[in-house]
């Protein structure tokens, strides 16, 4: 099995999953002009309110009304963002108000719906709190990136070029970073779901994930490359990830069924969390083998010199 022969195909399917994703992160900054990724409350400040009625549910064109019958200059609660939870709940997004607005908002619910209504649950967070957690979200990744940069090239000492694996892992993370950030943006444009703490907590368990198999694969190369120091190095690499491909497949598939489990079973509240670390999880597995151990090989060859060299032609 020649994994590595066809690695600019395996780059290239990157490159088309990856660019769309960049497409509507820059539509949803057009649309919103906050940012490439709709933001929750965790990022932006504002209130979540979820609430169930115990009788008919009413439609969410009278919740958006009523909220904006409570809008004021000091609480500016117009445009909120409801959605649907189930079949008889609402999860309703808006500017930030307080605890006494919310108390007065869930009585005129009962009184004008006719309906006993359940306050499931009820955050609010200022807009500083939220740009904090922001500036702390980036300063998370950056900092694992540069710890497994650092890590894989102390871990690989023994091996030449130890450099070389590190830098190879943090492209293929930043590939599954990129995937994850685009499936968020594609879902946020289209559903309406917001980049939120859990989003943050799937994103960082996505890169632990991928740098995980990443390694995985590496190890396997490095003990090969002292095993078939004769062997020419694209065939060693192929012979690593072969050898590595069921482990990783395996493995993977294990987290995945269970993922599609909690997906289809797990309720309204926990779905976006899960689909995003599907897709991140199936990402990194792809990255770890296709395209992780083949930048090692186009490095290796220094294959960038022939990229834009014009193809000799035969003479007679």
């Amino acid at each position: 099995m020649n994994i590595i022969k066809n690695r600019y195909l395996y780059f290239f399917i990157s490159l088309l999953i990856i660019v769309p994703g960049i497409i509507f992160m820059g539509l949803n900054w057009a649309k919103s002009k906050q940012g490439p990724l709709p933001l929750g409350i965790d990022f932006r400040g504002g209130s979540l309110l979820e609430v169930q009625f115990e009788g008919a549910r009413p439609a969410a064109g009278e919740i958006t009304a009523l909220y904006e019958e409570f809008s004021t200059a000091d609480q500016p609660l117009i445009d909120p963002i409801v959605q649907p939870l189930g079949e008889d709940a609402f999860s309703i997004r808006s500017k930030v108000m307080t605890d006494e607005t919310k108390g007065q908002m869930v009585a005129e619910m009962e009184s004008r719906f006719g309906s006993k209504v359940t306050v499931l649950n009820f955050t609010s967070v200022s807009a500083s709190v939220g740009a904090e957690v922001t500036g702390a979200a980036g300063i998370a990744i950056l900092m694992a990136a540069v710890a497994i940069l650092l890590y894989i090239w102390w871990a690989f000492r023994s091996v030449e070029h130890a450099y070389r694996y590190g830098t190879a892992a943090i492209i293929a993370m930043l590939h599954d970073v990129f995937v994850v950030l685009g499936a968020e943006a594609i879902l946020g444009y289209f559903l309406g779901w917001e980049a939120d703490a859990l989003f943050l907590t799937a994103l960082l368990t996505v890169i632990g994930f991928s740098v995980h198999d990443t390694i995985v694969v590496f190890d396997r190369v490095r003990e090969n490359s002292h095993i078939y120091r004769r062997v020419e190095y694209e065939t060693m690499v192929n012979h690593s990830i072969v050898q590595t491909l069921d482990r990783s497949i395996n493995t993977q598939l294990t987290v995945m069924f269970t993922l599609f489990a909690l997906a289809l079973f797990g309720g309204d509240s926990i779905r976006h969390f899960v689909i995003i670390l599907l897709v991140g999880i199936l990402s990194g597995t792809y990255s770890s083998i296709f395209n992780a151990a083949p930048i090692l090989v186009v490095w290796e060859n220094r294959e960038w010199n022939n990229w834009f060299r014009p193809k000799e032609t035969a003479t007679l």
